[in-house]
């Protein structure tokens, strides 16, 4: 019903449109613009689907964890030892000892002989701090070793004069004397040629000059 008021209120008002009824056409303008305004809110707006709520997500569940066994527990166990070596041929002179108290509690000792003949002597403790060694040397007052001088090689003899048991064989140049030979006799032949050269005689020639009449001239 609305629409179709709204079409007539257009319909008239432009059939009534006249320029010497000015106040007249805006009472109508007015009356048209209230007639477009309650055609269009006879109309709502859309409705718009909603958006999606975000999905729940549960939290996972994790199971405890496992509860493992304490690390076993052991006794102490001290323990000592020592030993040293003393080798005057090859100059290896150290020793060593140490002992703990089975708590990680550690002390010990050691030395070596050096080649000048001082003697280095280490002390050192390792516990729950750490480790730490004291290093120290002692003068050998002189005594270091030298290389053993080892001794020369023996002379030898020299090898004796090879002297074969039997004497070479004496041979004699075998005595020949040269053969002579003669030189042969031999003469020269004497050529003879057995034919004797041709003579030959001198062809006879008889030629006469020709005989030329000498021409007669007219004048």
């Amino acid at each position: 019903m609305s629409i179709i008021t709204s079409h007539f209120c257009s319909v008239h008002l432009i059939k009534s449109i006249n320029p010497n009824n000015t106040p007249k056409m805006a009472a109508k303008m007015i009356i048209f613009a209230a007639c477009v305004a309650t055609t269009l809110a006879q109309y709502a707006a859309p409705a718009y689907p909603s958006h999606h709520a975000a999905p729940a997500y549960s939290a996972p569940a994790y199971s405890a964890p496992k509860a493992y066994a304490p690390e076993p527990t052991y006794a102490p166990k001290p323990y000592s030892f020592e030993y040293s070596v003393n080798d005057p041929h090859t100059y290896d002179v150290h020793s060593q000892s140490e002992h703990s108290d089975g708590y990680g509690n550690v002390k010990g000792t050691y030395s070596l002989l050096e080649a000048d003949g001082s003697t280095r002597v280490v002390d050192y403790t390792a516990d729950s701090y750490g480790f730490n060694a004291e290093v120290k040397k002692i003068e050998g007052h002189g005594q270091g070793y030298s290389a053993p001088a080892y001794k020369s090689a023996p002379a030898y003899k020299s090898a004796p004069a090879y002297k074969p048991a039997y004497s070479a064989p004496a041979y004699s140049a075998p005595a020949y004397s040269a053969p002579a030979y003669s030189a042969p006799a031999y003469s020269a032949p004497a050529y003879k040629p057995a034919y004797s050269a041709p003579a030959y005689a001198a062809p006879a020639h008889s030629y006469s000059a020709p005989a030329y009449a000498a021409p007669a001239h007219s004048y």
